[in-house]
């Protein structure tokens, strides 16, 4: 009887305890959202940077430095913006320059696998390498030397673009390579494959 009467004198003080699932949950509920995909918790490790709208749903920045996924979103972003370009010139060049005999024929879709036969991609594939080594070497100095160097930042401004300008207007510039980079990503996707189902001249419709 009397282990009767202290059971369900243990079961009704439980009933005024707070439940911890429920104190979870509201916690989660509480945590800051983010801007881009509201119905997921803002991934922390992006606070501070350029163009963060929390944008990050696999949580990549849990796990690897936000300085060496800014180097590789910048990188991706200005290599997409030169390869549009490039591809698109090969459809564009003969109608307004006269190309080399060798290139004569030769449409957008075509023309890698004409220039990998003939050499001439080698020469991109040397001076990428080049590149990619010293990148890779000012990357590690940035990552685990302390170099004091910004993701992205080769020196690189011939035209002075931020030369005089406020701390405000070098970051919308920043913004703006960024998303320029980021378009150029979908948009280099966008017209291969426009060009490939079309097998015709730009602008492949």
């Amino acid at each position: 009887m009397k282990l009767a009467l202290l059971a369900s004198l243990i079961a009704s003080a439980s009933a005024f305890a707070p439940a911890s699932s429920g104190a979870r949950a509201s916690t989660s509920l509480a945590a800051k959202k983010s801007e881009a995909l509201p119905f997921l918790p803002y991934p922390e490790n992006l606070e501070g940077y350029v163009g963060d709208v929390g944008f990050d749903p696999l949580r990549f920045s849990d796990f690897a430095p936000m300085d060496f996924l800014r180097e590789a979103e910048l990188k991706h972003g200005r290599v997409a913006m030169l390869a549009w370009t490039g591809f698109v010139a090969v459809d564009l060049g003969a109608r307004i320059y006269p190309l080399p005999e060798a290139y004569e024929g030769l449409t957008s879709v075509t023309a890698h696998d004409a220039l990998v036969q003939q050499g001439a991609m080698s020469q991109i594939f040397l001076w990428c390498s080049v590149f990619e080594t010293v990148a890779t070497v000012s990357l590690i100095q940035m990552l685990y030397e302390d170099s004091g160097r910004e993701p992205g930042d080769f020196g690189l401004d011939p035209l002075g673009f931020l030369n005089g300008k406020s701390e405000e207007e070098v970051n919308r510039m920043k913004l703006r390579e960024l998303k320029n980079g980021r378009l150029a990503m979908i948009a280099f996707s966008a017209v291969v494959t426009q060009s490939v189902l079309t097998q015709g001249p730009f602008p492949y419709v």
